[in-house]
């Protein structure tokens, strides 16, 4: 079964398949795939793929997103390029812009997700859960060990290594010091 909701707009690029709805005012845009998903109301999706997820309202995904295995974002989220969410729930107002792997986690409101993130939810036998809480901010480049645990308004800075438990309004880096050796650039002549 395919419902569409009032005012909203399917590009003749786009498939729709198995059940699916969407609500009102939604912009799906060109080459997206959506397949066995719910989509709320006022949700824009660009060049995508959502199966077996839950949108909610007023959430902007893509282009080239990938939300699948049982996802469920909340109102006011941003999905954006390159971006895979799996088997995760993020909360309203999340946002996880670009090139980003979130897997097997859970994600508090307001959260701001940085490019490069990866939540690594898989020790070579078993699956693990990433925890992050409420208005937390994840630098860029930073990788989550599953299973950890981020409590709430957390600052992580870019490049850090998560293989511990952060309780809440905590800092946490995971950093070397930077080397320059001056002059010693061999590809200049």
């Amino acid at each position: 079964m395919i419902k569409v909701g009032k005012n909203s707009y399917i590009d003749k690029t786009s498939i729709l398949k198995s059940d699916v709805i969407i609500g009102d005012n939604c912009y799906i845009g060109p080459f997206n795939v959506i397949e066995n998903s719910i989509i709320g109301d006022d949700v824009i999706i660009n060049h995508s793929f959502i199966v077996d997820s839950n949108i909610g309202s007023s959430c902007k995904i893509g282009p080239f997103a990938h939300v699948r295995n049982k996802s469920i974002l909340g109102n006011n989220c941003r999905i954006g390029n390159y971006v895979e969410i799996k088997n995760s729930t993020l909360e309203e107002g999340v946002k996880c812009a670009h090139l980003s792997y979130i897997g097997d986690s859970y994600i508090g409101e307001k959260t701001n997700i940085g490019c490069g993130v990866v939540t690594a939810n898989y020790d070579g036998k078993e699956k693990h859960q990433t925890y992050i809480g409420k208005r937390c901010f994840i630098g860029c480049k930073s990788i989550f060990i599953a299973p950890v645990k981020v409590e709430d308004n957390c600052f992580v800075a870019a490049g850090t290594i998560v293989n511990k438990d952060i309780t809440n309004n905590s800092f946490a880096i995971s950093k070397k010091e930077l080397i320059i050796k001056e002059n010693k650039n061999r590809l200049i002549d």
